[in-house]
């Protein structure tokens, strides 16, 4: 009788490892990446421009050095790039967020930032925040967009 249960628990344990790899997923995901002008990402800092999955997009912060229409121009004119690398346009964008060393600024100057948006705004957060990763930039904005399923 005890040598019986061993082989049925040796058996036991046969099929619970069959059935738990054969109902094992694969969790792996497709990226598509965009940095500047390549299909890469950066390895030095560790980050990519963009990274696709299926339709949405999550696009990474693009700065500016300054807070004004200027400024604030040439960033979402940057952002813009890389929503056209996908296919998509500011009309995509269901989330912005925001970040600057002066919020009263960019309140100040949002005509710049809205131009581009064409009456069709996301859902967005700003924050104030002391520094962004690159000392001499006062205004950070990263995005979220939505491609139409194909």
């Amino acid at each position: 009788m005890h040598h019986f249960s061993k082989l049925a628990g040796a058996g036991l344990l046969a099929l619970l490892f069959i059935s738990i790899t054969a109902g094992a997923q694969d969790n792996s995901i497709v990226k598509e990446k965009f940095h500047w002008g390549s299909n890469s990402q950066d390895t030095a800092a560790g980050y990519a421009q963009a990274v696709k999955i299926d339709n949405v997009i999550y696009i990474s912060g693009t700065v500016a050095r300054q807070v004004t229409p200027e400024g604030i121009k040439q960033l979402y004119a940057g952002l813009e790039k890389t929503l056209q690398h996908f296919g998509a346009t500011f009309q995509n964008v269901v989330k912005e967020n925001l970040y600057t060393t002066d919020i009263e600024a960019m309140k100040q100057h949002n005509a710049a930032r809205k131009q581009f948006y064409k009456g069709d705004y996301p859902a967005a957060t700003w924050v104030q925040i002391s520094r962004l990763f690159m000392h001499e930039a006062r205004l950070e904005v990263e995005l979220v967009a939505y491609l139409p399923k194909k």
